[in-house]
């Protein structure tokens, strides 16, 4: 479904002390972007930043980013971490607009991630081809490598089954071990929990939330192998169609590096 247009969000982000919109140029920097160096976790697709608002407020001993693909769910995140925080500044979180397939281009191993976020990401699950443009597929979990420290963690969260049982393996090849796996979250009780709209919404409707919990582990020397392979592949990538795009206007879904997935 297209999301209509906000006329509203560009124009506030634009103001916005904590937004970015130009992450590329971050890479390896983003720890100089808040006040104080702190536990830095990243999440990968945020929305409209309903539990994005409530971590972040709640985890003042953190620095957060708070990414997602379009500048109207990015607008209303920031409106509600707003409404949360009030008249108190926003120092610990940070917005900015990218794809999140292109994660090499944006982060790196200076920036020294401690913990990312996957929530309710597009299940591609229509088609089988459709499988590698997954946030937990091989190649993506291998990119998330080269920034998070040795023994960072991804937290995940799914409402589909499909989605959440063909992630497992993908997360055992890329080199993370299971730290938790629960199949039914709300019922196990698990703290803490943010809940967002989605979230509620299937809660509401009895479809169990599906939630793994994934700690890297220092690979063998296949896996390393496979890393680096990844790594070189989407840095050629990247460097192709920053030539191919050289001159083309950026925009919302521009020849930037911050296409729709």
């Amino acid at each position: 479904m297209h999301m209509r247009t906000k006329k509203w969000a560009k124009p506030e982000l634009s103001v916005c002390p904590y937004y970015r919109d130009e992450p590329f140029q971050l890479k390896g920097k983003w720890r100089s972007q808040f006040p104080e160096d702190k536990p830095l976790y990243l999440e990968l697709g945020c929305g409209k930043g309903v539990s994005t608002a409530k971590m972040v407020f709640s985890r003042q001993d953190c620095n957060f980013i708070a990414v997602d693909i379009t500048s109207n769910v990015l607008g209303d995140a920031r409106r509600n971490i707003e409404r949360l925080y009030g008249k108190m500044p926003v120092r610990n979180v940070l917005l900015s607009r990218f794809d999140i397939s292109r994660f090499d281009e944006f982060f790196g191993p200076e920036d020294r991630i401690e913990r990312i976020y996957i929530n309710f990401c597009n299940p591609w699950t229509k088609r089988p081809k459709y499988a590698k443009r997954r946030l937990t597929h091989t190649r993506q979990l291998m990119q998330y490598r080269h920034a998070l420290v040795p023994g960072g963690e991804i937290w995940f969260k799914t409402d589909d089954d499909t989605l959440f049982k063909e992630s497992l393996p993908c997360f055992e090849e890329s080199g993370f071990e299971q730290v938790t796996l629960i199949r039914d979250l709300a019922a196990s009780g698990f703290e803490p929990n943010y809940i967002s709209e989605h979230e509620q919404m299937y809660r509401d409707l009895g479809v169990p939330i599906k939630f793994l919990i994934a700690r890297m582990h220092e690979l063998d020397a296949e896996g390393q192998a496979r890393h680096d392979a990844v790594i070189e592949e989407v840095s050629r990538r990247e460097k192709s169609e920053r030539q191919r795009a050289s001159g083309t206007a950026d925009g919302e879904d521009g020849a930037d590096g911050r296409t729709g997935l």
